[in-house]
């Protein structure tokens, strides 16, 4: 991907993360805006838009996608009361930065899934 890709730069080593985990495949770093006690980002290393490309372009980078989150849940503390796990995609998923990333969300009670009422 080009340098415009904010999840690539970090990957890069250009621009600084707070990393909790990092594979081979995948890296793992603290949301700068958390939504909850523990907001870690994980993605691949490698540039793909979003989750549906990812699950369809490479199924086995998916699943480390999904390793590396359960892992970093472990490392939290997060396995006993539960996380969150979350992909947005697309405009309508609320999709802001267009590199596939997990966000895991935990340490407190999160609430409804929806924040409103969308029917």
């Amino acid at each position: 991907m080009g340098s415009d890709c904010l999840f690539c730069r970090i990957v890069a080593g250009e621009i600084p993360a707070t990393v909790v985990r990092e594979t081979d495949t995948t890296l793992a770093f603290r949301d700068i805006d958390p939504k909850a006690p523990v907001h870690v980002l994980v993605i691949p290393k490698e540039h793909y838009a979003d989750i549906a490309t990812l699950a369809q372009g490479d199924p086995a980078l998916a699943a480390d996608v999904l390793a590396t989150s359960a892992a970093v849940a472990e490392d939290e503390g997060l396995l006993g009361d539960g996380f969150r796990l979350m992909f947005n995609t697309g405009a309508n998923g609320g999709q802001e930065v267009f590199h596939v990333h997990a966000h895991l969300l935990g340490g407190a009670p999160l609430g409804p899934m929806l924040a409103r009422d969308l029917a």
